[in-house]
């Protein structure tokens, strides 16, 4: 037997809840490690913002500094949102949404061109994709496809 006991909160943390607490855990990992040389590659040709950064996340994603400011911010937005069920709803499915359409941008956008604001390649279209109908299903899926009632 365990000595240790849930919390009140953690025992009360919905499934959508703890799902988001662990993307937002993902995304803080992420925008942490994109600032790691090394896990970065050409780390010293980051630049702020733009095209012009080299810089490969794994070796694969395209980064900046701002793309890593974004992946911490939506790593603390998450997870001050995963503190209700419905907060939680909001993030998987309005991140999801964001997502999708960083995912159209990147599609669109001439990778060379002063409009790509964020060093984006066919890794960053494909995560994004997948990322976007991955949130939005699960913020579906986890909320019985619908919102809570309001008492």
């Amino acid at each position: 037997m365990s000595d240790v006991k849930p919390t009140a909160q953690s025992a009360t943390r919905t499934p959508i809840q703890l799902v988001t607490v662990i993307i937002s855990l993902v995304f803080l990992l992420v925008g942490i490690l994109g600032f790691i040389p090394g896990i970065t590659t050409d780390y010293d040709t980051m630049k702020f913002a733009g095209h012009e950064s080299s810089a490969m996340l794994l070796g694969v994603f395209a980064v900046s500094v701002l793309h890593n400011i974004v992946h911490l911010l939506y790593g603390i937005v998450g997870l001050a949102m995963a503190r209700s069920a419905a907060g939680a709803r909001a993030f998987l499915i309005g991140g999801g949404v964001i997502y999708l359409l960083l995912w159209i941008y990147g599609l669109i956008v001439d990778r060379h061109s002063d409009a790509n604001f964020v060093p984006l390649n066919d890794a960053d279209d494909w995560l994004h994709l997948v990322l976007g109908v991955g949130m939005i299903i699960l913020g579906l899926v986890l909320s019985g496809g619908r919102a809570r009632a309001r008492t």
